[in-house]
């Protein structure tokens, strides 16, 4: 078992912020919501959260915080975005320039940050059914891809969707399509099913972000929309600068995957 799986998310963001985990958040604090990070300055932020009211599927929000304000506090009051995050990734002009474990000397006065659910938030019920998650399994970052579904583009925003995969039988994809239809504020249902080159995708084994995980005899892949989209969406719309979460290094909050579910 994941010995973070049990944990307070205040006790493991206490651990994020003081170094001790520096890697991907899947698998931790059982029940509890996981959220990708996006920040923008000010300038930037009406397009941003236009985008992601636009984009629902690969940007669902779950806090934006007050300009300046580095505390998300509609989903944990007591967390520092600049500290409580493992890894974050920063991009100037749309250029992927630096991985660093504390953003506290990046933060402006004028920034605003935009915390977008996770598909680690549904794996708990996936699990929970039965159903197996490789990259878990096999103690790595899920495999996220770029693909050639157009987000709509909101003022200077625009990209390619990027997808998560999780390959399943076909018997769980239809079980796991059920499931994480009652999370639409965590991506929802899948977005694909099986041959990836549908949507773009020219070799399964070559993640754009993220680990390569085994597909077994029987199995399927299976794609959901990915909060790492904003980080395809700066390469190309090139704001001065973004910062985000590092791939699969996700923000644990205090809130309750139960609340993101719907009957």
């Amino acid at each position: 078992m994941n010995i973070y799986e049990t944990m307070a998310p205040t006790d493991l963001r206490k651990l994020i912020s003081s170094g001790q985990i520096s890697g991907p958040t899947a698998g931790m604090a059982k029940g509890y919501t996981q959220a990708n990070l996006a920040i923008l300055k000010r300038e930037y932020a009406f397009d941003f959260l236009l985008f992601c009211q636009r984009n629902p599927k690969s940007c669902p929000l779950v806090d934006v915080s007050e300009v300046g304000s580095y505390i998300p506090t509609t989903i944990a009051k007591d967390a520092d975005i600049r500290t409580d995050i493992p890894k974050y990734r920063i991009y100037r002009d749309g250029v992927f320039t630096e991985e660093v474990t504390d953003i506290t000397e990046y933060w402006e006065e004028d920034m605003v940050a935009f915390l977008i659910g996770c598909s680690f938030t549904f794996e708990t019920p996936l699990l929970e059914a039965g159903i197996p998650i490789r990259h878990i399994e096999e103690n790595c970052n899920v495999p996220m891809y770029k693909t050639n579904i157009p987000c709509v583009k909101a003022g200077v925003f625009e990209g390619p969707t990027v997808v998560s995969m999780r390959p399943m039988s076909s018997k769980d994809a239809i079980r796991a399509t059920q499931i994480t239809s009652r999370f639409p504020g965590v991506h929802g249902a899948p977005i694909h099913f099986g041959d990836p080159s549908l949507i773009g995708i020219q070799d399964i084994a070559k993640p754009d972000f993220g680990d390569a995980v085994t597909i077994k005899e029987g199995e399927i892949p299976v794609f959901w929309a990915c909060g790492v989209t904003p980080q395809a969406v700066a390469m190309q719309s090139k704001p001065s600068i973004m910062i985000t979460h590092a791939p699969g290094c996700m923000f644990i909050s205090d809130l309750k995957d139960e609340k993101l579910s719907v009957l």
